[in-house]
């Protein structure tokens, strides 16, 4: 018998350390649910394309632009050979194609002006940014003191430069570039990447 109390005793005993251990966790992680104190990013957004790294929420009208990249403007032409391309409208129609009817997960870098300064993935594409430097649609940003380079894109464009895909099997200016010299084009809403 007094084994047998014994292990009432053990079980009681270890029946109270659990129930005390569970209240003692943070109110995030009762029920063995974990939330976080604070959102990690959006809410998910469907969007409508500006150019070829802007895009606007259709719910809320507010613009985001993607970090570290930029594109040929939407008038801006590449050449292959003799072969002029609208590399510009190739840009926007490659963001269309991988927003479309997808729901995106931003997670806001910083605000600046009226747009959010984004990373953004679909459930097709992880990274969109990093996507479109590895189909040599986009190009990476130069760093700057308070945007420094990505490494992730540096390597997505060296893949692209390598395997002469996209703007790398053509002649073209850097869009920053092709900007400063076409004022009327519509310019990105932060300072031009001047290298």
């Amino acid at each position: 018998m007094r084994r047998h109390d014994g292990l009432l005793l053990t079980i009681a005993l270890l029946a109270v350390a659990i129930m005390t251990a569970a209240d003692a966790q943070p109110a995030d992680r009762k029920d063995g649910v974990y939330a976080p104190q604070a959102p990690l990013q959006s809410r998910p957004l469907r969007v409508e394309v500006i150019d070829g790294v802007r895009f606007r929420d259709i719910e809320t009208d507010e613009v985001y632009r993607l970090y570290g990249i930029d594109t040929c403007a939407p008038g801006q032409t590449a050449r292959l050979g003799r072969q002029p391309w609208p590399c510009g409208t190739m840009a926007i129609s490659w963001l269309v194609t991988a927003t479309l009817n997808a729901w995106l997960a931003c997670n806001t870098l910083r605000k600046e002006a009226s747009e959010h300064l984004v990373r953004c993935a679909t459930a097709g594409h992880p990274d969109i940014a990093a996507d479109m430097l590895r189909a040599g649609v986009a190009v990476a940003l130069p760093g700057t003191e308070q945007d420094p380079p990505v490494r992730v894109y540096i390597r997505a464009e060296q893949d692209a430069r390598k395997a002469f895909r996209g703007l790398w099997s053509s002649t073209f200016q850097m869009p920053w570039e092709w900007r400063a010299n076409h004022p009327t084009a519509l310019p990105l809403a932060r300072s031009e990447a001047t290298p």
